[in-house]
Order: C-alpha cells, then structure tokens, then sequence
C-alpha cells in the first residue's frame, strides 16, 4: 500500500503536532479526484502542552520519528511541509470592510476582493498576536446585501464582513523552530479545526449548518458552519487528558492505568452501563488490587465529558447560530472514540450528533488504522496541503504563460532607431502626399 511510485516533488506532506501524538502523513490526489495516502508515521507527543509547543526538545524527537516513519513508508526523503497550528491562544473577531471603488461601470474583480481582505491584515492586534486566517462571511454591493460572490458585479461602495482568527506569534514561531530543527521547511500553517473540517465534514453538512467538535488530548477545537461558510471558530483548554486525569484521582490509580481504564472500559453515559463489570487494577508491591466498577468509571468520564459540552453549547449559541444547526453536530477527535459519546452529546445539546471519521476523500486500499477520528486532523491537512500545491503550480504556470507573452509581445513590437526613424519618414511622406493630391477647392 505504501510503496511509493511518485517523485518526492510531487508528494505533499502534512504534519500534525497534537497534544497526545506527533503525525506525519505524505500522499498526493489520484486522477479520480481521491487522496492516496504513501506515507504515515505517529510518535508519542510529550513536549505538547494544550497544543502549545511546552518543550522544544520533546518535540524535535517526536517529529524526527513521526517523520521518519512516514519517509520509510514512502521512500523518499521529505523537504516542505504543511504544519497545523491550535491551543487555547487561538481567538476570532468579526470585522467589516470597506472599499470605495473609482469606476463604478466596471466589474467588481478578484482584485478588489482581494484588496478587502488584504486590508483585514493591517488591523491593530493586542501585542503578541498575528492573524492567521481571514474569512470573508457575506457582502454588501452598495444596498446590495447578503452577496456571496461579489465578482462580476457592478457598484461603487464593496463592504463585507470578516470572521479573522489569531494566535500567538510565539506559538506558531515555536513551531517553526521545531520543524527546522528537523531539518524541513515550513510550506504553511493552517487552524487545525480548519483541516479537520475538510476531511470529516460533507459539503451538504456545511451548507445546511453544522457544529464540528473535534475532541482532542489537550483542547477542544468547535468550528461552526452555515452556507458553506466558517461563522464561528473557538478553542475551549481542556479534552481528553483531564478526563484521564479525573480517572486518576477519582479512582485513586496511576496516571498510565487511568488512561488504560478510559480506552479500554471508558464509557460517557453512564445509563448505558447494563452488566456493571468489576475492574481489577494491580495493587503496589504488597499491597491488594484495587477493584473499580464500570459504571462508577463512567459516572466520572460523564461529568466531564457533559462539562465539555456544556463549553461547546455556550460557544453555539455565541456565535448565533445555534437554531439554525439543521446537520446538528459532528464529533471527531481522540475524545469521540469513548463509547456512547454521541448519545451523551446528542441528549445534553439536543443537537443530532454523529461521529466524523476521515474517510471520504481516501482512495480505495487505504490503511484501517485511518478510518479512525485521531486522524481527522492529520489527513485534513493532507487534503489543504495537497490543494495549496495545487493552486500554487496552477499560478505558476499562469505567471509563466504571462512571461512568454509579454515577451513574444516585446519582441514582436520592439523598436529599434533606425524603425522609429523610418516610421517618422513615412509620417511626413503621407502628409506632404496628402497636401499635394489634395482636391482643390471649388471656390478657386
């Protein structure tokens, strides 16, 4: 499956540094539009905190072996690659924009709405932040509302608004940091909750209004969509690591054997428990094993898991759209492999509620462990990765066009001295030429 037929050139390569794992994944789009995936590699990830890069030597390593993972899969050696970023530092603003236009009877260009979003750029942040996305919501030709494509359209007066998230310069420098140290170039840097969508969310679901809830090991990232459009981005600091750290101490157990208990016997309703099994962890060196019940286990997962979605409802109706969610909600992430997890969203939100799994867009043949949640993130900045590539040599190949032309055009029309002399010459012959041949006027 993994053997690789492509030049390293052609590959793209997406790298996710989570909380709980390190993931590299390489692949390139088939010609029936499918993502082939040529290379994985996932390391344990200890120097990320929230999803905030804590330790910068952890985190080399983590990269080094996820990386080297993926490059033996692949067979060939990696050079760029797309990064994601989160953590609790990300934030959103909505802004409006303006643009005064000059020649009201032209079209409205892709210039002028590129205009408008380059000016969202310029916006005062407070110190240490940068943006890192800017996403037109609707726009407003002169008392023209609600446009979605402004393009082509005639007016004086553009307006638009702007949902535009932004991070901490530090974290996304300490990213870059990380991956140089490895040895690779960064090719760019995209919200994870913005690649998770791409890979789990359908187009319909995006449209008809959706809440993506991707539960990960350190932060909770909610993405709110309605006519295809993001609306609404937010990221809530806590996910599946303090469920593990509840476990811990509510059942009075080392922090690896509460981990264990979660993914193994973990469940977030505890109503769903019908046998109520016995666990029996191993005590210390002479000491009795501990024996703890299923459903004592679950009514703890339960309390923080409903707290979870207590955040994510808040964040809901924050962002207005909360009646107008008709696909509901989409669970994805490490945290939506806990059993019944659906069922507890779905009853404490009222939202229909499914798990999102990042199959849809993998070519046939693909690896079973990549059906799995953990990697919604992962192979969505695969699919960004793969796109970017895309549109980057597309625009090439335009600016190459564009260079030919112009200069078929500069050699076709250049001019030498002695043409402009010759064109003079020939000015002054046709105007003495029309002087003499003249018709002579009737009066004379």
């Amino acid at each position: 499956m993994y053997e690789s037929l492509k030049k390293p050139q052609e590959l793209a390569i997406a790298l996710d540094i989570g909380t709980t794992k390190v993931c590299a994944i390489a692949g390139t789009r088939n010609e029936y539009g499918k993502i082939e995936v040529l290379g994985l590699g996932a390391y344990k990830s200890e120097g990320v905190s929230r999803g905030v890069v804590s330790n910068i030597d952890k985190t080399v390593k983590a990269i080094r072996e996820a990386i080297s993972m993926a490059e033996k899969n692949a067979g060939c050696k990696f050079k760029l690659v797309h990064v994601g970023i989160a953590g609790q530092h990300i934030k959103s603003l909505h802004h409006h924009g303006l643009l005064v236009r000059h020649d009201a009877n032209s079209e409205i260009s892709e210039t002028d709405v590129d205009k408008l979003i380059k000016d969202m750029y310029q916006l005062v942040l407070p110190p240490g932040d940068k943006i890192l996305h800017v996403i037109p919501q609707e726009f407003t030709v002169d008392d023209e509302q609600d446009i979605v494509d402004p393009i082509g359209m005639s007016g004086v007066r553009l307006e638009a608004n702007f949902h535009i998230i932004t991070g901490q310069i530090t974290a996304s420098r300490n990213i870059l940091r990380c991956v140089e140290k490895v040895g690779l170039d960064v090719a760019d840097m995209t919200l994870e909750p913005i690649a998770s969508s791409a890979a789990v969310l359908s187009e319909e679901e995006k449209e008809a209004g959706v809440a993506l809830v991707d539960i990960g090991g350190g932060t909770t990232d909610i993405t709110v969509f309605k006519d295809g459009i993001i609306r609404h981005t937010a990221v809530i600091p806590f996910g599946g690591n303090v469920i593990t750290k509840d476990i811990q101490e509510g059942c009075t157990v080392m922090h690896d054997q509460a981990e264990k208990l979660k993914v193994k016997f973990g469940a977030a309703l505890a109503d769903e428990i019908i046998d109520n099994r016995i666990i029996t962890i191993p005590g210390f060196k002479g000491r009795d094993p501990k024996e703890i019940s299923e459903k004592n286990l679950a009514m703890i997962i339960q309390a923080r898991v409903e707290e979870i979605f207590d955040y994510v409802l808040w964040e809901v109706t924050r962002s207005g759209f909360e009646s107008k969610l008709i696909a509901g909600m989409v669970l994805t992430g490490g945290g939506s492999l806990l059993k019944h997890v659906n069922l507890l969203a779905q009853l404490h939100t009222g939202l229909p509620t499914r798990i999102g799994r990042p199959v849809d867009h993998l070519a046939h043949g693909y690896s079973a462990s990549l059906a799995s949640p953990i990697y919604s993130t992962a192979v969505g900045l695969l699919i960004t990765a793969i796109d970017n590539k895309m549109m980057q040599k597309i625009e090439e190949e335009v600016e190459e066009d564009l260079g030919h032309q112009m200069h078929s055009d500069e050699v076709e029309h250049f001019e030498t001295p002695e043409d402009r002399r010759g064109k003079w010459y020939n000015k002054i012959f046709s105007y003495t030429k029309e002087f003499f041949e003249a018709t002579p006027d009737s009066e004379f």
